[in-house]
């Protein structure tokens, strides 16, 4: 799953589909060719997101993630039709526009969930990521959410410091046993780089190890800023396990 990042300010630059400063029209030929080199490099889902939710930032308002949003599917949809979205998004109604207005794809919301964004995936039954933000055992507490297209997300990132989202992953292995595919978003975040001293920019190699081990304890979906390096490691845990 390929990060873009329709926004000027998301924590690292390389996935950001905007200047910073101002609310600028979105590229669409910028969005095109982001999408292109993704798609070539191995991606097989594109998860498209307006309103950054790194640690600190204030929300943008709805209208503003609609504006960022809707011409970067549109652009994305028209070059590639076949290619399978997902909308990194928290609020329902953005949700629901996209889904009206763009087809299915899946819904990515790293809230947690709510009952109107349930209602929403229900509704035109597309999939669901559920970002558990470090509770493994919320799904055995929440077993009407099986009815929906689940895919899990142990949330790292969410969870509140460094060291639980090492405990978090620590126990990735449980989540298989619930069912569901399993993502792992952990591409440059701070688990990666604050332990080593290096930045988001300088943490791309330490990154492919801990997206080894996600493999390893059943991750069936990276979300990754490097498409290309990831396929390469997704590549060589097949080899090691054919």
């Amino acid at each position: 799953m390929a990060i873009g990042n329709v926004t000027p300010d998301s924590f690292y630059a390389g996935s950001r589909l905007m200047s910073a400063g101002g609310e600028e029209s979105v590229n669409r030929s910028v969005v095109v060719d982001w999408a292109r080199e993704a798609l070539a490099d191995g991606a097989e889902l594109l998860d498209i997101g307006g309103c950054s939710t790194r640690p600190g930032s204030e929300p943008v308002s709805e209208e503003t993630e609609w504006r960022r949003v809707a011409p970067a599917l549109e652009a994305i949809k028209e070059a590639f039709p076949s290619a399978q979205l997902s909308l990194d998004t928290f609020r329902p109604v953005i949700a629901q526009r996209a889904l009206e207005q763009f087809g299915p794809m899946i819904i990515n919301d790293v809230s947690g969930g709510s009952e109107e964004m349930n209602a929403v995936v229900r509704a035109f039954d597309v999939p669901y990521v559920w970002t558990l933000r470090g509770d493994l055992d919320l799904p055995s507490k929440r077993p009407e959410m099986h009815d929906l297209s689940l895919i899990l997300d142990p949330g790292l990132g969410f969870i509140g410091s460094v060291e639980a989202d090492y405990a978090c992953l620590r126990q990735l292995d449980r989540l298989s046993s619930y069912g569901h595919p399993v993502l792992v978003g952990l591409s440059r975040k701070s688990m990666i780089y604050k332990p080593l001293g290096l930045t988001p920019e300088t943490s791309l190699s330490a990154t492919q190890v801990l997206q080894f081990y996600a493999l390893c304890h059943g991750a069936a979906i990276l979300r990754t800023h490097d498409v290309r390096e990831t396929k390469q490691t997704i590549r060589l845990y097949e080899t090691l396990n054919c």
